[in-house]
């Protein structure tokens, strides 16, 4: 399944921030990968974005020098009150789901989203949002491995189990540890511009975006050795030939497998079935265009396997709701139309 977000107004590489202040929370048994993907993102110094980038802050939920995963000891900017200076808190990840949340970091975490402040959370940091209050009746999502539990703890969320992230506007969540990247690279996106994230992402040596959800990570992302001579070229000849229609029974036979057996080594390998794996292709090669192109939405379309705009509206509305021409508002580069 593609990622979900939930459109806001038009972004350019004007930021629009009213507060770039960007607080890490720092805890004792600090999640280190999480907290540096944090850091890496908003808190290096970056001058080809210029003088407005984010400014960056740790703060700590308890007294004195944190010890964080691998060894690592950390020394915080400040205490909670770093809060009510932050436009934008992120917790990387949380201690351990069986630990609990403390009193004096659920108030501050209420207290500063309800003066504005958006929260995100990486992979486990989604139990603190939620024992917060944060995540009630809204849409989240975490690690696979964390599903039950969440459901089971709080029932009052809409959890989505098989994305990298949501958006639910001021608060954020991501899947697993490196799906942080994924969403830290959305927050950029969103506040400065795809150009913005692209020059991070590029510093990073990473996809600007991934498509497909954390399903196709659950127990292999590629397929298996004996398969991989089959599947792999396979897939590539899909991306390269996204405009045409593929039936099961032609995709079995270039595999050279029989269709039942076909559809689940193609399920196993990639988390999706081959139409789910088609249309996240197409929308992501749609979502290219309409950024970097001046190419109508019917032509789109066209190039990509929809066959009419109407077709690609309705899966923009389902799988990304927005519309296309929103989209391009929102991402697009190329100010002009081309005819169709």
């Amino acid at each position: 399944m593609p990622y979900i977000v939930k459109i806001m107004s038009k972004v350019s590489n004007t930021p629009r921030l009213n507060n770039p202040l960007v607080v890490a929370v720092a805890y004792d048994g600090l999640c280190t990968f999480e907290f540096g993907v944090v850091v890496e993102m908003f808190g290096l110094p970056r001058p080809e974005m210029g003088d407005d980038w984010y400014k960056f802050a740790v703060a700590s939920i308890e007294m004195g020098e944190l010890r964080a995963t691998g060894g690592v000891r950390i020394l915080a900017d400040g205490g909670l009150d770093l809060f009510e200076q932050a436009g934008t808190i992120i917790m990387p990840g949380w201690r351990g789901v069986e630990h609990s949340v403390p009193e004096s970091l659920v108030q501050a975490l209420q207290k500063a989203h309800a003066n504005g402040a958006r929260i995100l959370s990486i992979c486990s940091g989604v139990f603190v949002l939620a024992a917060a209050g944060l995540l009630s009746g809204r849409r989240a999502t975490t690690h696979w491995r964390y599903a039950d539990l969440l459901t089971e703890r709080y029932p009052d969320i809409e959890f989505e189990p098989n994305v990298l992230y949501v958006d639910e506007g001021s608060i954020l969540t991501s899947a697993g540890s490196a799906a942080g990247i994924d969403l830290c690279l959305h927050l950029i996106r969103r506040d400065f511009g795809t150009d913005a994230a692209n020059k991070v992402a590029r510093r990073l040596v990473v996809a600007p975006h991934r498509d497909g959800g954390q399903a196709q990570f659950v127990e292999q992302a590629v397929p298996a050795a004996h398969e991989g001579a089959r599947l792999s070229p396979l897939l590539e000849l899909m991306r390269n030939n996204i405009q045409n229609e593929f039936s099961i029974a032609s995709l079995a036979k270039a595999a050279g497998m029989s269709p039942r057996t076909f559809l689940r080594r193609f399920e196993s390998a990639t988390g999706m079935t081959p139409a789910k794996w088609l249309l996240s292709e197409r929308l992501g090669r749609a979502r290219d265009l309409l950024e970097n192109s001046s190419l109508s939405v019917e032509v789109i379309a066209a190039n990509t396997g929809f066959g009419t705009a109407a077709t690609l509206r309705h899966h923009f509305r389902q799988q990304l709701a927005t519309t296309p021409t929103a989209y391009r508002d929102m991402f697009g580069k190329v100010p002009e139309l081309e005819e169709a």
